[in-house]
């Protein structure tokens, strides 16, 4: 190999080297009965791993030595989950971890060089790899959206979910999941994390926008609908059945899956909804409730 070329290959190498190293006293070990999962410290005392594989209680392994023979094992009890993004919330009561360093997808690109990085066992373990899909919206059923996720070039390791995909320098820039898509292993981008994270201390669950009617499809688009329930936001602001919903706060309604879609973000907010009925069509203003 040219003397600048292996000099680019050493450079490389110890920088991804350093970024494991920048970010292995965030990870922590996530215990579970049958194998390891892994998390990531947010607070000193706030960690956020996989859902679908944390149990309510549960303890994590940290590592307090950089030669990592040993891990200070903790209890910790999940605060919330929000299971459209995979996150789940643990508290540590006087853990006084080492919050990881984050950064916003920003300028990342298709082709920037990434890392991922778990502690299923005992010792930090790395996966390089390269980003494949930098996306947005992506439909995961049930009328949840997610609205960002970083997707690289292979599936993570076992144990690496709930773990951390960095960026070169050892900075966040999402959690790895593996639940969420079929067949498709996704990093749930940090703007997301932090929105979750907000929402999930603030009320324990994700609130989702509340109107209170079932809908059927309609042929060219629009939702129908089939029944008001007494007393929810829709009765309240004189929506009928055989209404057809077509738009919601400005946004087009394709279907129902599109209903709750739309209707997620938007808990508690005043907004117009527009509908056609008797082949006119109309804008009612509804306080919208919420369900978490």
């Amino acid at each position: 190999m040219p003397q600048p070329a292996l000099d680019v290959f050493r450079s490389l190498d110890q920088a991804l080297a350093a970024a494991v190293a920048r970010v292995s006293p965030s990870l922590v070990q996530v215990r579970r009965r049958i194998s390891g999962g892994s998390g990531i410290a947010w607070s000193q005392d706030l960690v956020i791993s996989a859902s679908f594989h944390t149990p309510d209680r549960t303890q994590i392994g940290v590592a307090r030595n950089a030669d990592e023979r040993a891990l200070d094992v903790l209890d910790a009890e999940v605060i919330g989950r929000d299971r459209s993004t995979d996150v789940a919330l643990l508290r540590v009561p006087g853990a006084n971890l080492t919050p990881a360093p984050v950064r916003a997808r920003g300028d990342l690109a298709v082709g920037n060089v990434a890392l991922a990085v778990g502690r299923p066992g005992r010792s930090v373990r790395a996966s390089l790899r390269a980003i494949g899909v930098l996306g947005t919206d992506v439909d995961l059923g049930s009328g949840h959206t997610l609205a960002e996720y970083i997707e690289t070039d292979r599936p993570i390791p076992s144990g690496f979910a709930g773990g951390a995909l960095v960026d070169s320098s050892g900075e966040v820039i999402g959690m790895n999941t593996r639940t969420l898509v079929r067949r498709t292993d996704l990093a749930v981008g940090t703007a997301t994390l932090e929105r979750v994270i907000a929402e999930l201390l603030a009320h324990g669950g994700i609130r989702r926008g509340f109107l209170g009617v079932a809908a059927y499809p309609v042929q060219g688009g629009g939702a129908l609908i089939a029944s008001v329930d007494a007393a929810s936001p829709a009765a309240a602001a004189g929506l009928l059945v055989g209404d057809i919903l077509t738009h919601i706060a400005g946004t087009a309604v394709a279907g129902p899956e599109s209903l709750r879609g739309v209707l997620a973000p938007l808990a508690d907010q005043t907004v117009d909804i527009t509908v056609t009925r008797a082949g006119a069509t109309q804008t009612v203003s509804v306080t919208l409730g919420h369900q978490t």
